[in-house]
């Protein structure tokens, strides 16, 4: 009687049938936020974080840290000026600089070597290069791989001028280009105004087609957004603070502009990886069981006398062992599966990571 059976293993590409197919890989898209929702309405920052580092940057939450001690940070907001003003701190004078700090790391992170500004599409025809710029970077538990292109939505308040941009609701052009830009910081869409509910005409509209062109950049593989300084200040009437060495509290106008309208939408995106283990069960095999109440007494008869002759069993679950017969895996039956003489079986065990 055979405890365990040996797969039979063959190439992917082999003309014989394998008991093991490989690296089968799948794209799953689903909601960003905490408890997989795809849509986040309610935010609130940590008085602890605020007090510590708002100069540089905010993490947001979904539900109260305050009062929620299981609450987790879903994106952090940031503001970033390439010479550092709205931040405490200049040449010759204390202060951190943080805007100067924060600019300068995201240049790094998602720019070229011979780059050293963000630049933005534009419909008449110039490349704008603000000094400063607004910052969205999800948080790593809830981007995992990275953020679906085409699949998220940003709410803003402030005024919808009418001939600048109408930034109240803020989307990706992947729907109007198959040839993103790629650069050290992977795919780069552009940021434009519209909606990604009902597929409304600007969802599908390039950032150089809209009037003011390109309101920022989206990098999906990061889970990063930068959107235009000017074009934000201009339309969600953040009144950006541009002194010198003075602390202009502008991230904190920038989650204020946010939580005005309570909608961020977003989805993820991740490539899983499965193996599929196919275990078959023939007819002249595994019909009998080492449970001790299969048999009893001294000679081993069968407890029920019918499976003389005929005996049967029933398999609850597989396991699989390597070479050196060490258990790696158990997968459980959804419900016993009957086995016998007359009966064979094909059980297919999924692994995914």
């Amino acid at each position: 009687m055979p405890t365990y059976r040996d797969f039979n293993i063959e190439l992917n590409n082999s003309l014989e049938s394998s008991d093991i197919l490989r690296d089968e890989k799948d794209i799953v898209s689903s909601g960003m936020w905490e408890n997989g929702s795809g849509t986040l309405t309610s935010f609130f920052t940590s008085s602890t974080q605020s007090g510590s580092s708002a100069a540089y940057y905010l993490d947001v939450y979904g539900t109260n840290p305050q009062s929620d001690s299981t609450a987790k940070a879903q994106f952090s907001v940031a503001y970033g000026h390439v010479n550092g003003s709205g931040s405490a701190g200049a040449v010759g004078i204390d202060g951190n600089r943080a805007s100067a700090t924060i600019y300068r790391q995201l240049v790094n992170t998602l720019l070229g070597p011979n780059e050293d500004k963000f630049v933005f599409a534009n419909s008449t025809g110039d490349t704008p290069k603000p000094d400063y710029i607004y910052a969205i970077s999800i948080a790593r538990q809830q981007l995992r791989e990275k953020m679906d292109p085409g699949n998220w939505e940003l709410h803003l308040s402030g005024s919808d001028i009418p001939g600048q941009y109408g930034l109240t609701k803020l989307i990706d052009d992947s729907n109007a280009t198959t040839n993103p830009t790629i650069n050290q910081g992977g795919r780069v869409f552009n940021v434009v105004s519209g909606s990604i509910a009902g597929g409304t005409a600007s969802t599908y509209e390039a950032a150089v087609d809209q009037p003011g062109g390109g309101l920022g950049l989206f990098y999906p593989d990061l889970g990063i957004i930068i959107l235009n300084g000017p074009a934000l200040n201009a339309t969600a009437s953040l009144s950006t603070g541009l002194a010198s060495n003075t602390e202009g509290g502008n991230v904190g106008k920038f989650y204020e502009a946010i939580r005005g309208e309570d909608k961020f939408q977003a989805r993820r995106e991740e490539v899983i990886t499965s193996q599929h283990y196919f275990c078959r069960v023939p007819n002249s095999q595994f019909n009998f069981s080492s449970n001790p109440t299969f048999t009893s007494g001294s000679n081993g008869d069968f407890t029920v006398r019918t499976f003389e002759k005929n005996p049967k069993t029933f398999i609850t679950q597989v396991g699989l062992y390597n070479a050196q017969n060490e258990l790696l895996a158990v997968a459980k039956l959804s419900k016993p599966l009957l086995k016998s003489y007359s009966r064979e079986a094909l059980i297919k065990v999924k692994l995914d990571f």
